[in-house]
């Protein structure tokens, strides 16, 4: 099972270039704290703005530090359009990712139909597992229970969904009808909510600055300690409340650049550094916690 403490990964940028020497090392700091899952190239990973090229290599370099570890890697491969998704997709088996994560289509907002075909045509075009990722919020469109439960019944290979909604009904709603389908919280605000209700993982953000922390978080919920769970997902309240104060991955690119996480903070436009005052914020927050080095 695709299950555990996952990571959507930044992507370094060093003068407008993918730092990928950065990007490896990101990647090993993450299996040796732990880590399940890295998921390269989703929102967090700025695949809006790459070049098909970019993304690619992405993909390749995440396969190859994960090689001969006990991480997997769960690549970001979606498109508004459908026959893109679908190379994207044959593109990740390919360079040895064991799943991808596919976003809803963005822009076009089509039809529950349209979203059900949509998914068909790239599950059926790979024999790897295919992660639905579902984020109204940022991509305009909505994809229902019912489509989900179709799309269950006739595509094997559709295995779980991250679920960034916001919201624990709806959570709830899938888990109790199809309990063997895999949930993973898209927001860390709520993954120890998700947890307790059924889900099997967390794609976090914050987990590229703290991946020791959020391991043990989702760790102890898998285990059934919730208690445990519940207090380490209470101490990462504050980082997880800065980490969202502009658009991510603004904060949590500010964030590993103010640890050393990451030599250079650059972005790609339409996205820009952070506010003087969310550095502040960021600065405050980060003092209450312990970021392990590379």
């Amino acid at each position: 099972m695709l299950q555990g403490a996952m990571t959507a990964l930044i992507t370094p940028f060093r003068n407008g270039k993918i730092d990928f020497a950065q990007y490896e090392l990101l990647i090993k700091r993450q299996i040796a704290n732990g880590i399940d899952v890295v998921v390269p190239v989703g929102t967090t990973g700025e695949s809006a703005t790459l070049t098909h090229a970019e993304h690619r290599e992405c993909i390749e370099v995440a396969a190859a530090v994960c090689k001969g570890t006990n991480a997997k890697v769960l690549a970001g491969a979606g498109s508004n359009a459908t026959a893109e998704a679908v190379d994207l997709a044959k593109f990740a088996q390919n360079a040895g990712a064991d799943a991808i994560l596919c976003v809803t289509p963005y822009y076009n907002k089509p039809t529950q139909e349209g979203l059900y075909q949509h998914y068909k045509a790239i599950a059926e075009s790979i024999e790897i597992p295919v992660v639905l990722y579902n984020v109204p919020g940022r991509t305009g469109i909505d994809l229902a229970p019912q489509t989900i439960f179709r799309l269950c019944e006739t595509q094997k290979n559709i295995i779980g969904v991250k679920e960034a909604s916001g919201s624990i009904e709806r959570v709830i709603a899938l888990n109790s009808a199809r309990p063997n389908f895999l949930i993973y919280s898209g927001e860390d605000a709520i993954n120890y909510p998700i947890l307790a209700n059924g889900g099997k993982g967390v794609i976090s953000v914050t987990a590229n600055l703290l991946p020791d922390q959020i391991s043990a978080l989702v760790h102890h919920a898998l285990a059934g300690s919730f208690a445990e769970a519940k207090a380490a997902n209470d101490k990462l309240y504050a980082i997880n409340k800065a980490l969202f104060l502009e658009s991510n991955p603004i904060p949590i690119k500010a964030a590993m650049y103010l640890s050393g996480l990451i030599n250079t903070l650059e972005y790609r436009l339409p996205l820009v550094a952070p506010t003087d005052a969310t550095m502040r914020d960021l600065e405050r927050a980060l003092k209450t916690y312990t970021v392990k080095g590379l």
